[in-house]
């Protein structure tokens, strides 16, 4: 069944860039490196590390994509990774990136650059330096990107196609995006947009009966529902712990999307529990 369904969602695939073909699923954080290459054998093929933000949280990770790595070597044929660098000064645009692939051993390259923590005020001067590596292939980039918490912002991006992936925050406790950006994007484009954030929200089953004893009780991977139930987006970013929490999301791409209602519920659930 595993295989199977492994086989299934390995057919998921996002055009992305030139020429990139990644899986709807870009896995970040993970709670122990065995979790890539488990990730790898469940059709997972796109990944996501940082440089000069969050350095320590995604050593697993690179801890993982050099065992992957080591153990397949032709395994770096089928991966897209992932390079993010936060500082937003364009002249150290070089460094950070450079980083990342010194410090995973096989990496060889990244595959999309991406500026982190992207706001309007300081794209101006990131984007033509990263507009400029996918040009000439620095570090291996064949796409760039850039992680959003402005969604002004980010629907510009995406509208002006100056990125060709858009990281966007949206969750149960933060829906604005349902109703000022998701709905507003272009249906033909070449950004893509990837969710992130998407549990945040998320009610443990007690608490969600003593809340609402009477009403559905959600499931975290319906939190990932909720995101994929959006118009326009694309994938997800995703920290996940253990295979478990890879062999579930998985899953989740074989079930339908949330009804309206079960999406506000989500959304009410999620506050009720907060207030």
């Amino acid at each position: 069944m595993a295989a199977k369904r492994a086989k299934k969602f390995s057919q998921r695939r996002v055009k992305l860039g030139n020429g990139l073909s990644v899986s709807p699923i870009c896995l970040g954080v993970v709670g122990d490196p065995s979790v890539v290459t488990h990730a790898f054998d469940a059709g997972i093929n796109f990944f996501f590390l940082t440089a000069d933000m969050h350095w320590p949280y995604y050593e697993p990770t690179r801890a993982g994509l050099a065992q992957l790595l080591a153990k397949r070597p032709t395994a770096r044929e089928q991966i897209v990774v992932a390079g993010t660098a936060y500082v937003t000064q364009p002249e150290f645009y070089d460094l950070p990136f450079r980083e990342i692939v010194q410090n995973v051993p096989g990496l060889d390259h990244l595959d999309v650059l991406v500026a982190g923590g992207s706001y309007g005020h300081n794209l101006g001067g990131r984007l033509p330096v990263l507009a400029r590596h996918r040009q000439t292939g620095f570090c291996g980039c064949r796409a760039i990107g850039a992680s959003f918490h402005e969604r002004d912002a980010a629907r510009w991006a995406v509208d002006s196609e100056a990125v060709d992936l858009a990281f966007v925050r949206f969750n149960a406790l933060h829906p604005g995006a349902a109703s000022d950006l998701f709905p507003h994007l272009p249906t033909q484009r070449s950004t893509r947009v990837f969710n992130f954030n998407s549990t945040q929200g998320f009610v443990q089953p007690d608490f969600a009966k003593k809340l609402r004893p009477s009403k559905w009780v959600p499931r975290i991977t319906d939190h990932y529902r909720l995101a994929l139930s959006q118009p326009g987006v694309d994938g997800l970013l995703v920290a996940l712990d253990d295979a478990a929490q890879v062999d579930a999301l998985v899953a989740t791409f074989d079930e339908a999307p949330l009804s309206l209602p079960e999406q506000r519920y989500l959304v009410e659930l999620a506050h009720a529990a907060v207030a």
